[in-house]
């Protein structure tokens, strides 16, 4: 039997058990894993896989390990990787039920909570900047996800609606424009 299955499902199964703050939060995780150490996709392969895991519905995490292992072994190992992925979650979720109206009040477990917080954001801000770079966003073009998040943000404008735009905005610039692509010398 091929060594990925095993592998892919407990690389997932260790992102998804001591990763706290969601999907998002996992993404250097996985990009650590499944382009640095394993080297199973390249960085551009997961930056196209990431776009598109956002894209879909559903949970981004389960989505990221299903693209990932479909990719390289078909449904087998979206199988794998899904259920690694998902099942952590599924436990400390069936824990956390069984004892959280008993320990919701507890001052010490909100203290700790108060402090996971901030550092959740920074899970998933410090992997936004690396992905910023490795997508090309420049001075030139920082403006699309600013509005993007802007529009999400102040606005209410629906996600799909500002990936829809992108797209197309994204199409006409490639008809129209016709970027060039820096020659190697």
């Amino acid at each position: 039997m091929d060594r990925f299955y095993w592998e892919s499902f407990k690389t997932f199964f260790r992102m998804g058990a001591f990763t706290i703050g969601g999907g998002y939060a996992m993404i250097p995780l996985i990009e650590s894993e499944v382009v640095d150490k394993h080297k199973w996709i390249d960085r551009e392969e997961f930056l196209d896989i990431m776009a598109i895991a956002q894209s879909c519905p559903g949970v981004f995490a389960i989505n990221m390990s299903v693209f990932i292992g479909y990719k390289l072994r078909r449904l087998p190992g979206a199988v794998c990787a899904t259920l690694g992925a998902a099942l952590p979650s599924f436990f400390i979720i069936l824990l956390i039920a069984t004892f959280f109206t008993q320990i919701q009040d507890n001052p010490v477990v909100q203290s700790i909570f108060y402090g996971i917080r901030p550092a959740v954001v920074a899970l998933i801000a410090a992997p936004t900047f690396r992905l910023a770079k490795s997508a090309k966003i420049s001075l030139s073009n920082c403006w699309i996800p600013i509005i993007g998040a802007l529009a999400i943000w102040k606005m209410g404008v629906n996600p799909v609606l500002v990936i829809l735009i992108a797209g197309l905005c994204g199409y006409f610039y490639g008809l129209y424009v016709k970027p060039t692509e820096p020659t190697e010398q």
